[in-house]
């Protein structure tokens, strides 16, 4: 069954399409005010919320906290540098059979799955040491 978005979830759902990188939801609300889109930030927040448990959304959530929204396209998988906070993306994904095994032993549907490793990158290490 397919649920019945408002507009409001429509515009964010247009805005992640396009702009196709992670964005909080405190940028997301100026973009769509800039865009003569007038939406307060409780809705934002609340239309995310919507469409994470519609399993549309996913959401990053940085070492300094700040929460990262996309679209679920694929999993996410990063090495975050906790000094300079660079994220390195992973391709390839080491938890894909788990997800699949867990989906059928509990019969939990999976939207999607994200793996970081925090640490210290090459720089971040070199000035340490340095």
């Amino acid at each position: 069954m397919k649920s019945i978005r408002t507009r409001s979830q429509e515009r964010i759902l247009e805005l992640l399409n396009h702009i196709k990188q992670g964005i909080s939801a405190q940028d997301m609300y100026i973009e769509l005010r800039n865009g003569n889109q007038s939406m307060g930030l409780a809705t934002v927040y609340r239309s995310l919320e919507a469409l994470k448990l519609e399993g549309l959304v996913q959401v990053r959530t940085l070492a300094n906290g700040e929460a990262l929204y996309t679209l679920v396209k694929q999993d996410k998988h990063h090495l975050t540098c906790l000094q300079c906070g660079i994220s390195i993306p992973i391709h390839q994904c080491p938890v894909h059979d788990l997800e699949i095994q867990l989906q059928t032993t509990h019969q939990f549907k999976v939207f999607y799955h994200t793996l970081e490793f925090f640490g210290l990158c090459n720089q971040c290490q070199a000035k340490a040491s340095g």
